[in-house]
């Protein structure tokens, strides 16, 4: 059996300077063959675990539709999670309602699974709008493209509701290269000291883009940079949705309490290219892929699902039928044209706008006047 790690996540919180570092091996509930290898009674509820696996089945359909998407020309760009599923899906989960979500450009399954329109989550990558959903609305900030930048924002805003008496937590995701960046050392160095409720997940996949972990970093994992904050920081198997999910619920709950900030890295992988942009083939072999292939978290779940009497043929037909309707629905969606107004550009930029502002929204309606286009034309 595969050693777990020495502090599994329900087990109490040490106080600060005691037992802060985490295990040697990544904890998992569920191995690679769909095995219960952990205590069943940290297993999420049958229900729960149903949802897992049903919010990765539509996740993963959504992620291929929107590779397609972007073949077609209909999206920029498209950063793929596939095989972060358990990730995406797992950590949001475990979100309460009330708390907030701090998603990176490859998050998009993640604000799916939160409740946002898709069409709405990918207007970014359509090159439509920065933010083209309501954050207030959902609760989700708005995709974060610069590596480490919502890990400051999340604390902002995590303090600032502790601040005000209100009950929120905010999870924030992030990749292992985003633990490089110095927005990353500065969040959690004021999440430690303000206490702040926040969990930070290192969605660790391997590379950042091509760069890969060990030309990042010499610590043994990126869990254990908790240390030198105060944080404690849980290493745990990130293709496994049971683990995920539990592991972040403590840290929810944990937080909630007023126990302060959690560092949380998750190991798994990116089977994707960085974008459609990428070629994987130049940084990493087949045989590493194919490694990582035989440990897809949907197929673990599925095992397990199985085995446990939760699932058979005729259910999971059933929910990858859900999920072909979910990709069919946002593929008609988005082939049809969009209506760009070009005075957009302008909007929202000041809650009051600046004198500078207006003029450059006029010099451009008079360009594209001139140039024969009127404002709000299909472009």
């Amino acid at each position: 059996m595969t050693a777990v790690a020495s502090h599994p996540p329900t087990s109490p919180v040490a106080p600060v300077g005691v037992d802060l570092l985490p295990g040697t091996e990544p904890w998992r509930l569920i191995d690679a063959a769909g095995a219960l290898v952990g205590d069943a009674g940290q297993l999420p509820a049958e229900d729960t675990l149903l949802e897992l696996y049903r919010r990765m089945v539509i996740g993963r359909r959504f992620d291929a539709q929107a590779t397609a998407l972007t073949k077609q020309g209909r999206l920029a760009v498209y950063p793929s999670s596939r095989g972060q599923d358990a990730c995406e899906v797992g950590a949001v989960l475990a979100l309460r309602e009330h708390d907030w979500l701090f998603p990176t450009y490859r998050d998009s399954v993640a604000i799916v699974t939160r409740g946002v329109d898709p069409v709405e989550v990918l207007s970014l990558l359509r090159g439509q709008w920065h933010c083209g959903y309501d954050p207030y609305q959902h609760r989700v900030a708005p995709q974060c493209t610069p590596l480490a930048t919502n890990t400051l924002h999340a604390v902002g805003l995590a303090h600032a509701a502790r601040l005000k008496g209100e009950d929120t937590v905010a999870l924030v995701l992030l990749g292992d290269g985003a633990t490089s960046e110095g927005d990353t050392h500065e969040a959690l160095n004021f999440a430690a000291v303000w206490k702040a409720p926040v969990v930070f997940l290192v969605q660790n996949n391997g590379y950042a883009i091509s760069v890969p972990l060990d030309k990042q970093t010499a610590a043994p994992s990126l869990a254990h940079k908790g240390v030198g904050y105060g944080i404690p920081g849980w290493l745990i198997d990130g293709n496994d949705a049971a683990a995920v999910y539990t592991t972040v619920r403590s840290a929810v709950e944990r937080a909630a309490r007023g126990e302060g900030p959690t560092l949380i890295e998750a190991s798994t992988y990116r089977i994707e290219a960085h974008t459609n942009a990428d070629d994987a083939t130049r940084y990493r072999d087949s045989d590493e892929v194919a490694f990582w292939l035989a440990r897809d978290p949907i197929d673990r779940l599925n095992t397990y699902l199985r085995a446990a009497g939760l699932l058979d043929d005729g259910g999971d037909e059933q929910l990858r039928a859900e999920a072909e309707q979910f990709a069919a629905a946002l593929r008609e969606r988005m082939n049809a044209d969009v209506t760009v107004d070009p005075a957009e550009l302008f909007a929202h930029v000041y809650s009051e706008p600046t004198r500078p502002l207006i003029e450059q929204r006029n010099d451009l309606l008079a360009e594209l006047r001139d140039a024969g286009d009127t404002e709000g034309e299909a472009r």
